[in-house]
């Protein structure tokens, strides 16, 4: 082990120190497994870093030490590295993605900024767009974790933070959505209709900017969800793919559902108009809700009706 430090202060004494080299994290060895840690250790430190091939100083990057003292952005980078030792061909992508980066956000906006550009749109200024939203506003950044924990619950398909980081298209087009939202709270409409449009294309989710939605939400498999622009919906909140919280063809106004906190939604149901779903209350896949569903009870079919729980539908 004093080896390996000694080499790595020889190897980096004229380079960057906090860039890692692929040709030296084979994982395939102890004593370079402990240099990619070590290195590792560096880049937490966020002094600089090489991101994208392109040497970035911190002042554009999203450092949030008080959002970070759960462990939470340490397990993500601890996870990248368990990663890289199966599958040492993903350096590059990881070292990008993850491991360039000082924080959560700082790797989520680079992310998002990555999936969402095209050969008009750079993914530079969307990146500058994500990070200045992450970066003024902390309850954005608290729902980020809290979605974060809450698909690494909930949802047992997940096999770690940073796969869902990286790979949960639910999770991703959610917090593209809530910097469009902030855009749109700000008046910025052009720039958050944008990012809807390009979140619809990429995720196959469509989210309107307006809608408002809390913290700790699973989007499962997220397919085909849309949500329209008057809906809100509360904390801890589990919606699965091809559900439509729509509107009944009322032209403008107060005109989509209300989804209180922990909620589920099966896959495929329709939730229409500007009802309210309870507190607690599930809706079985498949679904048309045109009625108020009360707190803690379950609703299936078409319409929807009450299987479970002591109160009656609203009809």
């Amino acid at each position: 082990m004093a080896a390996c430090i000694a080499n790595s202060r020889s190897e980096t004494s004229s380079t960057d120190p906090f860039t890692l080299d692929s040709s030296k994290c084979q994982i395939g060895t102890r004593c370079r497994t402990q240099l990619c840690r070590l290195n590792l250790s560096n880049l937490v430190s966020g002094k600089t870093s090489n991101w994208g091939g392109k040497k970035v100083s911190n002042s554009s990057k999203t450092t949030l030490h008080d959002e970070d003292e759960d462990g939470l952005w340490l397990k993500i980078q601890e996870e990248a590295l368990h990663d890289l030792e199966q599958e040492p061909i993903l350096f590059k992508y990881y070292y990008s993605s993850i491991l360039s980066h000082v924080s959560v956000e700082s790797a989520l906006a680079s992310h998002l900024a990555m999936k969402l550009s095209n050969a008009h749109i750079a993914s530079d200024a969307l990146m500058e767009v994500f990070l200045s939203v992450f970066h003024e506003d902390h309850e954005v950044r608290r729902a980020i974790r809290d979605d974060l924990k809450a698909v690494r619950e909930r949802d047992p398909a997940c096999i770690s933070y940073v796969h869902c980081l990286l790979n949960f298209k639910g999770f991703l087009a959610c917090q593209a959505h809530r910097v469009a939202h902030k855009l749109w709270s700000q008046g910025r409409a052009v720039m958050a209709l944008l990012i809807q449009s390009r979140i619809s294309e990429v995720f196959a989710v469509d989210i309107h900017p307006g809608a408002k939605i809390g913290r700790g939400i699973l989007l499962d498999h997220a397919t085909g969800i849309v949500i329209g622009e008057t809906t809100v919906i509360g904390d801890n909140v589990t919606i699965l793919h091809n559900v439509t919280l729509g509107g009944t063809g009322k032209v403008s106004g107060d005109r989509h559902p209300k989804i209180g906190d922990g909620v589920l939604i099966g896959a495929g149901t329709k939730v229409l108009g500007s009802i309210r779903i309870g507190e607690g209350a599930k809706i079985g896949a498949g679904s048309v809700v045109l009625k108020e569903v009360p707190p803690k009870t379950t609703a299936v079919g078409n319409p929807a009706r009450l299987v479970e729980g002591k109160e009656k539908l609203v009809i």
